[in-house]
């Protein structure tokens, strides 16, 4: 029986793909995962500067990606990103157990609504200690 693990990777792409190019690498690696893992999780980050250039370039679009696989996936993995055009820089990491992937909540209506109704009056208060 082969152990499963939770992975994390982090994927930059060229800007030079487009737009188009680009969400085809999002979709060919995320099909890529689900063959052969369990895909969690799929966080697009877009495009940033990058820290310094990396093949005459200055920005790329990031994209985070969790998932469950056995332990041989994430070498053959790795091994596609360095052989794909448009794949600039990538990172798989093997996540310590029990760890769990955050999962982002959206604000209810009602909590939204409050605290915008909250800020006026604390810049009120705020205003007369400025005299």
């Amino acid at each position: 029986m082969a152990l499963k693990a939770n992975y994390e990777t982090v994927m930059v792409f060229s800007m030079k793909q487009g737009e188009d190019g680009i969400q085809a690498l999002i979709e060919k690696f995320k099909a890529l995962i689900e063959k052969h893992a369990t895909l969690q999780s799929v966080d697009e980050w877009g495009k940033r500067k990058l820290a310094y250039l990396i093949n005459k370039e200055s920005e790329g679009y990031y994209v985070l990606m969790n998932f469950e696989s056995e332990a041989e996936f994430p070498a053959e993995l790795d091994r596609i990103y360095k052989i794909t055009d448009g794949v600039i820089r990538s990172l798989i990491i093997r996540k310590p157990e029990g760890s769990e992937i955050p999962v982002k909540e959206e604000p209810k209506a009602e909590e939204a609504a409050e605290a915008p109704a909250e800020a006026p009056a604390e810049e009120a208060a705020e205003a007369p200690a400025a005299e």
